[in-house]
C-alpha cells in the first residue's frame, strides 16, 4: 500500500499545488470535531502526538505510541469515521524529553520510541534531533554533522522495525530538519523571525544524505518527503508572526532543485486561511497545527460557561467551568508557570487567553472533564434563546439557523474546533468548497 504522503507529493510535481494539514493534539473532543468534519471529504487525515505526549514511559497524556493509535481508532469508531483513512504521525521523535541526559542514554530512549511508533503504526515520523543533550559542547552551536548522525541512526531504527513488523502495510516516511520552532509556540517575542537560510537548507540535506548513505539506508532517502523549516510564521503569547511569501521568497524557489521534498511549516497555528493558502502554494505543504485548535475549544466552552451563566441563577448549580480551570491552573503552575510573565493581572489573562494555550495541558484532568461534562448537561437541560446563542457564539448562531448544525452544547463546541480546521481545509485541498 503506497502512502498517501507520497501520493501527495506526486501532485505536486504535476503542478497541483495541494497539501495536507498534520493535527497535531491529544484532546479527544478536538479528536472527535476533525475526524467529524473530515468525513465530508474522501481524503486521509493526519493526526500526530508529540513526543512529550506520547513515549514508552507515558508522557504527559500517560500514553504510549500504542495507547495513542488505540485512542484515536476508538474516537474513530464512536463517529464511524475509517480508521484505514487516518495517518499517524509521531511529532518532535527523537531525544527532546530526554535532552537532560547523556547523549547515549538520550539516544537509547529516543531508538526505543521511534520503534515503538513504527510497530503501532505510525507511518509519518518526524525525527527531530535538533536539541542538544547533556553532554553536548554548551558553548558550541550543534552542528549538522551531529544532527544529521543523531536523525539518520533513529530512521535506521524506524526501518528495522519496520522490516521486523513485515510488509503488509504501508511504508513510513520521514521528515527531517533542525530548524524546529519550540512544540506549542515561542517562550519571547522575538524581534524579527528568521526565514531558514537556503544554504542552510542544502547543507541539511547534504549532510542527511550522507549519513544515510554511510548507515546503508540511502534506498531510503526517498522516503525523506519533507524538511522542517522556518518559513518566517510563530507565534507567542500575544503577538503572530503572519506569512510573508516575499521574505520567503527564496527559501521557497530553492524547493525547484529538490522536486521530492516538499516543507514542512511548524506553528501555523493563527495564520488566516490565506496566509494558509499562500504558504501551500509556495511550498510548505504540510502544515503543522496543535495549540490553535484546544484555543478554540475553549473559546466554544468560555461562551457556554457565560450561556451556562444566564440561563442557571443558582450559582451552585452551574459547572463553573472558567473559574474551576483557573483555580486548578494556579494550583498546579507547572504547565504555564515558565510560559507567563509579568504583573498577576498580566498572569491571569494569559491563562485564559494566550495564544500559546497552555490551559490545554488540563482538559484531560479529571475534575477539568468533570466540570465540561456537566457544563453540557446544564446547557442540554435548557433551552438557549435564539438572541443569546448569536450574543454568545455568532458563527454557531449562523449554522444553526441553517440546519448545519444542532444545537446540543457538545456539537456547538466542537463547532468552535471544526471552524479552525476549515481554514486549513480552505489552504491544503483544490478546489476546496464549505
Amino acid at each position: 500500500m503506497k502512502n498517501p504522503l507520497l501520493a501527495m507529493i506526486e501532485k505536486r510535481k504535476e503542478g497541483i499545488k495541494t497539501g495536507i494539514q498534520s493535527y497535531c493534539t491529544a484532546n479527544e473532543l478536538v479528536i472527535e470535531a476533525l475526524l467529524e468534519q473530515s468525513k465530508r471529504f474522501d481524503e486521509h487525515i493526519l493526526i500526530e502526538g508529540t513526543a512529550n505526549q506520547i513515549n514508552q514511559f507515558g508522557g504527559y497524556t500517560g500514553m504510549t505510541p500504542e495507547n495513542f493509535r488505540d485512542y484515536v481508532f476508538a474516537i474513530a469508531d464512536r463517529v464511524n469515521f475509517d480508521r484505514e483513512k487516518i495517518i499517524l504521525g509521531a511529532d518532535h521523535f527523537g531525544p527532546l524529553t530526554w535532552a537532560n541526559l547523556p547523549a547515549s542514554q538520550a539516544m537509547s530512549n529516543a531508538r526505543e520510541l521511534v520503534k515503538l511508533a513504527v510497530k503501532a503504526g505510525f507511518r509519518k515520523i518526524h525525527i527531530d534531533t535538533s536539541m542538544k543533550l547533556a553532554d553536548d559542547p554548551v558553548n558550541e552551536k550543534l552542528s549538522d554533522e551531529v544532527i544529521a548522525e543523531r536523525g539518520a541512526v533513529l530512521i535506521a531504527e524506524c526501518e528495522k522495525a519496520y522490516q521486523e513488523s513485515g510488509h503488509s502495510e504501508m511504508r513510513p516516511v520521514y521528515i527531517i530538519g533542525s530548524e524546529v520552532p519550540i512544540p506549542g509556540g515561542t517562550q519571547e517575542e522575538e524581534a524579527g523571525l528568521q526565514v531558514t537560510k537556503v544554504a542552510d537548507l542544502e547543507a541539511t540535506l547534504e549532510t542527511y544524505r550522507r549519513k544515510f548513505s554511510e548507515h546503508g539506508i540511502i534506498d531510503r532517502w526517498q522516503d525523506v518527503i519533507a524538511v522542517v523549516v522556518q518559513p518566517g510564521v510563530e507565534f507567542g503569547d500575544k503577538d503572530i508572526h503572519e506569512y510573508d511569501r516575499v521574505a520567503a521568497s527564496e527559501l521557497c524557489k530553492c524547493l525547484k532543485k529538490y522536486p521530492d521534498i516538499v516543507f514542512e511549516g511548524h506553528s501555523t497555528d493563527y495564520q488566516s486561511a490565506g496566509k494558509l493558502k499562500q504558504m501551500v502554494e509556495d511550498g510548505v505543504a504540510i502544515l503543522k497545527v496543535g495549540p490553535a485548535l484546544t484555543f478554540a475549544l475553549r473559546e466554544g466552552l468560555f461562551a457556554l460557561s457565560m450561556i451556562e451563566s444566564e440561563l442557571i441563577h443558582d450559582e451552585s448549580q452551574r459547572a463553573n467551568f472558567i473559574e474551576t480551570l483557573e483555580r486548578v491552573m494556579l494550583e498546579s503552575p507547572a504547565n504555564w508557570q515558565k510560559h507567563y510573565h509579568g504583573s498577576d493581572y498580566e498572569k491571569r489573562l494569559a491563562r485564559k487567553y494566550s495564544y500559546s494555550d497552555r490551559c490545554r495541558y488540563y482538559f484531560s484532568l479529571p475534575e477539568i472533564k468533570a466540570a465540561i461534562n456537566k457544563l453540557f448537561a446544564n446547557i442540554d437541560s435548557h433551552e438557549i434563546p435564539a438572541g443569546m446563542l448569536r450574543q454568545y457564539m455568532p458563527v454557531q448562531y449562523k449554522r444553526v439557523r441553517e440546519g448545519l448544525l444542532g444545537v446540543r452544547a457538545a456539537d456547538l463546541a466542537k463547532d468552535c474546533v471544526r471552524e479552525c480546521a476549515e481554514d486549513y481545509n480552505y489552504a491544503v485541498k483544490i478546489n476546496y468548497s464549505i
